[in-house]
């Protein structure tokens, strides 16, 4: 190759390193769309909102939020996954789009841990499980033995397959050794009505809808899917201490980004987030939903990626033993 050559071949690669540099530096030009693959108003809405307000702030563009509901959160999944690797599209995904999703759809048009690059956990939403106000156990050692004797004329509610409700009573179902009657409902929230109005016997749900109805005493929370109690509703014991130490689960939300978004971008969003999770308003409002905020250990975009890999194994082998495929 001659110098003139060389020389050319250099000043291009050169340019191109400053252009990426200059693009990188100038994000965000525009606002920023946030899928949340989920109905507004549902947990996950609630919370994207409520960080997405203060990046806004720190990013100095407003960040859209996009309800996308469909297939159990993968509709929205599907197209964030597609959107333009350029930072303008990001997307709210949990438990159950990028763990559970992989053993439920068999045609899933994404992989959870291949197809995103992870931005941050936002926050964990432990579950619950709960039933009708007058169900007759005192605890979740009655509980368990009152469902089991009875197993036939037991009902379910969940919000469909695939949905963080469905997936950890799968989890209790199984530790159970039982398969009640599944009543399918079209969201946490009428499933919820149905539990509360009693036509239903119980269900597993994330505390941030529940922690009201279990105060004011409208349903029964029996435990708590994590090591700690929650401030939020003290009354009610872990899994652990009421006799049943595998039920762990939490929906956490997380943010994440189209697979070849560039690594200043992503690292404007995480530094963005992390000053949201540092907010002391930010952080009452989402200990006051019962939210748990990642410490510093569980924050950024590698503790993500090793989340979702670790939930994918976990709730994987609990889907397929069920039998439960999505259609």
């Amino acid at each position: 190759m001659s110098t003139f050559k060389k020389s050319l071949t250099a000043a291009v690669m050169l340019a191109g390193l400053f252009a990426g540099a200059a693009t990188a530096q100038e994000y965000p030009a525009r606002p920023i769309t946030v899928i949340v693959p989920f109905a507004a108003g549902g947990p996950t809405d609630v919370i994207t909102r409520i960080v997405a307000d203060h990046m806004s702030k720190t990013l100095g563009q407003q960040l859209v939020i996009e309800n996308t509901a469909g297939a159990g959160g993968t509709t929205g999944s599907t197209r964030a996954k597609r959107a333009n690797p350029d930072g303008y599209t990001i997307m709210t995904g949990h438990m159950g789009t990028h763990a559970a999703s992989v053993a439920l759809y068999p045609n899933l048009a994404y992989h959870p841990a291949n197809d995103f690059e992870p931005i941050g956990l936002i926050a964990g939403t432990p579950v619950l499980i709960l039933a009708r106000k007058d169900f007759p156990a005192k605890d979740l050692k009655e509980f368990v033995a009152y469902v089991k004797a009875n197993e036939d004329k037991m009902n379910m509610a969940h919000a469909g397959i695939g949905s963080v409700s469905f997936t950890t009573c799968l989890l209790l179902n199984s530790l159970m050794d039982v398969k009640p009657t599944s009543v399918p409902f079209n969201g946490t929230g009428p499933a919820m009505n149905a539990l509360v109005g009693g036509q239903v016997d119980y269900m597993c749900d994330q505390i941030v809808n529940v922690v009201p109805q279990i105060n004011g005493g409208t349903i029964k929370g029996y435990a708590i899917g994590t090591p700690e109690r929650n401030p939020a509703i003290p009354n009610v014991p872990t899994s652990t201490e009421a006799g049943m130490p595998k039920f762990q689960a939490s929906a956490w939300n997380a943010l994440f980004a189209p697979k070849g978004t560039p690594k200043a971008v992503v690292d404007k969003l995480t530094g963005a987030l992390n000053k949201a999770l540092d907010d002391e308003a930010v952080r009452k409002r989402l200990l006051d939903l019962g939210s748990d905020i990642p410490d510093g250990p569980r924050r950024g975009q590698q503790a993500l990626a090793d989340l979702v890999k670790s939930e994918i194994d976990k709730w994987t082998p609990v889907i397929k033993a069920s039998g439960a495929v999505a259609n």
